[in-house]
């Protein structure tokens, strides 16, 4: 059995010590002391104190500013095929056992760190697997990764026709890894359908944003279709319509449903026909921040903000919460006194309780105030570590105006 003797070694600054104290998965190159002679970049290491004490063990990357991504911090475990297999298994019985059922067939499989997986994404839109590697030391293994996980899913029945890697993220630029996309196990379709509470969706695995659909909502998108019934809805930033048709399958009088991009609106339309809700449904390519200006006030008694991350860097916060607080602020000055708003915003950088600053300051300006119904988070499938804060990202908010 190996020990931590048989792996090289990361020697941690006084810094380093302490910040692992919290159990952190990231060792930062300010962080590191000293390393031993030829380690090879994505090869796995041994993290140890200036004084001797096992810290952990991970993948290493001298391109990166994580210099260490943590995988275990049991000095006993061999980091084999089988080692991967046993964390592929847990992640997969995590989802069978929090997941409604039935919901497992359209769900993010694999959330990287938050699954003992750094840097590995997977989701799955019914037979195919769309993969994300953001980290080298996955990158060199990726092959018996993605090799192992469809041979456990077909163990339990789950057939994968093909496995798509979404690589094209200028993040991997960080790691000294090239940008690119393309099939890994090509399957004899490039759009799939998936059934995602109770809605049919196609979804465009090659062309579609992130992975080709937004899976942290789905829970969230019920919670707006349970206050929807006989109301005027307007959907903002629609993309492909998924909190609109949920907002129009809960009952609503009429959904208005909005996007910058044409190719996303067009989605989201052929969306609605395969639902048959097209009839109370009408979409539009426009500018969000110029389109709530226009709205007269009461024309919609439910309005949904379901924006871009606006931040990906504490630098940019400032401009982020302006933005947030813009749309906001419109949003609430249009709605009528009882009317509902449900909003969000997926940054980390953005935390909920400036958030919730924010949304005090819109209404304080907005001369409206606020009722909160329901606050959540992302859907189970992305498990949020409580000792992790970059896992934890996804703000909602169902509120009323009064």
């Amino acid at each position: 059995m190996k020990t931590e003797r048989d792996y090289p070694r990361v020697i941690l600054t006084e810094r380093g010590r302490r910040r692992q104290g919290s159990r952190h998965p990231w060792v930062y190159d300010n962080e590191v002391f000293s390393v031993d002679k030829d380690i090879s970049d994505g090869q796995i290491v041994d993290v140890l104190t200036d004084g001797g004490k096992y810290i952990g063990s991970g993948l290493y990357n001298a391109n990166s500013k994580i210099r260490v991504r943590i995988l275990s911090r049991n000095a006993n475990d061999v980091f084999d095929r089988s080692f991967f297999e046993r964390r592929i298994r847990y992640a997969l019985d995590y989802r069978d056992t929090v997941m409604k059922e039935g919901d497992t067939s359209c769900c993010r499989l694999i959330f990287g760190e938050a699954d003992e997986l750094p840097g590995l994404t997977v989701d799955r839109f019914n037979d195919i697997l769309v993969a994300q590697v953001l980290s080298l030391g996955i990158e060199q293994r990726k092959e018996m990764l993605f090799d192992s996980l469809m041979e456990i899913m077909k163990e339990r029945g789950q057939e994968i026709s093909g496995l798509y890697e979404r690589n094209d993220v200028a993040i991997r630029q960080l790691e000294g890894m090239e940008e690119y996309k393309g099939w890994y196990k090509e399957p004899s379709h490039t759009i799939t359908e998936i059934v995602e509470n109770g809605i049919r969706y196609k979804v465009d695995v090659e062309n579609g944003q992130k992975t080709g659909f937004f899976l942290d909502q789905k829970y969230n998108r019920k919670a707006v279709a349970d206050i929807a019934k006989g109301r005027n809805v307007l959907d903002c930033f629609t993309h492909t319509g998924s909190f609109a048709l949920n907002a129009a399958m809960g009952g609503a009088r009429h959904v208005h449903a909005v996007d910058v991009s044409e190719t996303a609106v067009n989605m989201a339309r052929e969306n609605a026909v395969l639902n048959g809700l097209d009839k109370i449904m009408s979409f539009e390519a426009a500018d969000v921040f110029d389109l709530l200006p226009t709205i007269k006030k009461g024309e919609y008694d439910l309005i949904i903000l379901d924006p871009p991350a606006f931040t990906k860097s504490r630098k940019t916060k400032g401009n982020a919460e302006r933005g947030y607080k813009e749309i906001n602020y419109r949003a609430m000055k249009a709605l009528p006194r009882g009317g509902y708003l449900a909003t969000c915003s997926c940054s980390h950088f953005m935390d909920e309780t400036s958030f919730i600053r924010m949304l005090e300051s819109a209404a304080s300006d907005a001369g409206v105030r606020i009722k909160q119904i329901e606050k959540r988070q992302q859907s189970p499938d992305h498990p949020i570590l409580l000792d992790v804060s970059e896992t934890d990202y996804l703000k909602f908010f169902v509120l009323q105006i009064f």
